[in-house]
């Protein structure tokens, strides 16, 4: 099964940005589905962090980045991107890519993403 490809991951100061994309190959993986962002921090469960629509219309945030993150898409590049600003010491994590229901519009993620794809992810660490 194919697994994502990331970029953008990294180290950052607090109140600064960095913008993470993950790619496919294959457009079957990704473009009919609704798609999103997770991150997990050491010792931590896996978080939710934001939801975009199979066509990139809507888009869904946890309350967590809210304001501070906005999520994208292009799927005539199999792209997706998470565009973080006014990061916090605790956006830091390792942050994956899932994908979600078949033409959906992505507020159900949460509780339907499939993380087979999302490979290992990307590190980003905020320092004060």
């Amino acid at each position: 099964q194919e697994q994502l490809v990331y970029s953008g991951g990294g180290l950052a100061q607090a109140g600064g940005s960095l913008r993470l994309s993950c790619e496919a190959s294959q457009m079957r993986t990704f473009t009919d589905f609704a798609m999103g962002w997770f991150r997990q921090a050491p010792g931590k469960e896996r978080e939710y962090v934001a939801a975009i629509s199979w066509t990139g219309t809507t888009a869904h945030y946890a309350d967590s980045v809210k304001g501070r993150f906005s999520i994208s898409r292009d799927n005539a590049k199999i792209a997706m991107y998470l565009q973080m600003d006014n990061l916090k010491l605790e956006d830091t994590a390792t942050y994956y890519c899932a994908r979600g229901g078949l033409f959906a519009d992505g507020r159900n993620l949460e509780a339907e993403a499939d993380f087979s794809i999302g490979g290992q992810g990307t590190q980003v660490t905020v320092s004060s």
